[in-house]
């Protein structure tokens, strides 16, 4: 007959402290894994944030040559315009009974008391009777147009401070001319000159304005 199987001794203290100890060291195992853990985001967040601030400081640094670089363009467009324009410009006037000799490229007048630029021409027409005040542009807008009206206010301002009679007019120049500038510059009595070839095309305003 088999002997009766003995009853199962109860958990003494050594086995209920290294249990406890166990549970212990789990846990602090896992505190140890998520402290790391956060660590590591927080340092790929940084590293994150350091990277997206220097992409920004790059960008920026980048927009800025740019602008730069299309503001050297557009000068530059701006002289090749005005080169463009300038051989053939006092001839077609002349055939509007303008008698002109020679076109001045960029001229500035200025302030007596700030020496600043109060105004500047890209091309002036000059004779005894007459200015003319060209504005060159690649692709004028709109506003280009209310800007000169002003520009030439400030020359009628000039003028009228030497005692000159002369009248003054004004013309807007475009290699390319939207329809819309076009339709401005001649409601304000200016002159539209557009590219044509190898040379340029004026087109008069039903009425001219003088200043």
């Amino acid at each position: 007959m088999d002997e009766a199987a003995q009853p199962q001794m109860g958990l003494n203290f050594e086995q209920v402290w290294a249990a406890l100890m166990e549970t212990r060291q789990r846990q602090e195992e896992t505190a140890r894994q998520m402290r790391e853990d956060r660590q590591e985001t927080e340092r790929l967040i940084k590293e994150s944030q350091q990277e997206t601030a220097q992409l920004i400081k790059e960008n920026a640094k980048q927009m800025k040559q740019f602008r730069s670089d299309m503001g050297d363009l557009g000068k530059r467009f701006g002289e090749l315009a005005e080169h463009l324009i300038i051989p053939n410009l006092t001839e077609k006037f002349n055939a509007l009974n303008y008698h002109f000799k020679f076109a001045t490229a960029n001229s500035k007048f200025f302030n007596d008391e700030t020496r600043q630029v109060e105004a500047e021409f890209d091309i002036l027409l000059e004779n005894g009777d007459y200015i003319v005040g060209v504005e060159v542009k690649t692709k004028p807008n709109v506003k280009d147009v209310s800007d000169h009206i002003k520009r030439l206010a400030v020359l009628k301002r000039y003028k009228d401070e030497e005692k000159s009679k002369k009248v003054i007019r004004g013309a807007i120049a475009g290699a390319i001319m939207p329809k819309n500038v076009r339709e401005a510059a001649l409601e304000a009595g200016m002159y539209v000159i557009e590219q044509s070839g190898d040379t340029v095309k004026i087109e008069e305003p039903p009425k001219i304005r003088g200043w």
